[in-house]
């Protein structure tokens, strides 16, 4: 019996491309180099970890300095990155409200921008509590955010269904005990709910 539902945000329930920061701004090629070369995904999961960006820009100087318009251009322009609600989670989101089940989040994300976050997908206000990866200093896939979650909220991982669209976050969850699912669609992800057995309105 499913009475719980965590979700992460990121590409679950608001939109997340780096590259929406940085496009027009920079010749495609300082893009790519920034994002793909450089591995700005490996860089900034060090932010969701809970490194600041003072410090990320510190380390940016001294290790490949010529990525610091990339990164200061990113963070000015920040919330074109968060570029709205994935469609359709919203309402998948109120279909769990309304049928009683307790929806929290687990995102990583850095401290010092998950702000701006349900200023771009208002189904995060719909949520208990959020769980921020950048706050508390671990970030998925460590198993420890998963201890973590669960002494903190008082879950029974198997009666609670965690989303991601991360397949590396999925296994963990899961190595956790969580019923994980890989997010694809908000529809796909509906579907695996009343699979699951959790009545929705729409059932």
């Amino acid at each position: 019996m499913i009475d719980t539902v965590v979700l992460d945000l990121g590409n679950v329930l608001v939109r997340w491309d780096p590259r929406l920061a940085l496009a027009g701004r920079l010749p495609e090629r300082d893009v790519e180099a920034f994002l793909v070369d450089f591995d700005f995904m490996a860089f900034n999961h060090q932010q969701d970890a809970g490194r600041s960006w003072a410090d990320a820009r510190a380390a940016l100087a001294t290790t490949a300095p010529e990525h610091l318009a990339a990164l200061d251009l990113y963070l000015e322009h920040f919330t074109d990155a968060i570029a709205g609600p994935v469609p359709g989670s919203q309402d998948v989101v109120r279909e769990l409200d309304d049928a009683g089940i307790r929806l929290l989040g687990l995102t990583n994300w850095s401290a010092e921008t998950f702000h701006l976050a349900d200023r771009a997908a208002p189904a995060i206000t719909l949520l208990e509590d959020v769980l921020v990866s950048g706050e508390v200093g671990v970030a998925k896939p460590d198993p420890r955010i998963f201890a973590l979650l669960g002494q903190r909220y008082g879950l029974h991982p198997e009666r609670t269904v965690f989303v991601d669209d991360s397949a590396a976050n999925v296994a963990a969850g899961a190595a956790a005990g969580y019923d994980a699912v890989l997010f694809t669609t908000a529809e796909a992800f509906r579907a695996d709910l009343v699979a699951r057995g959790v009545l929705l309105p729409r059932t």
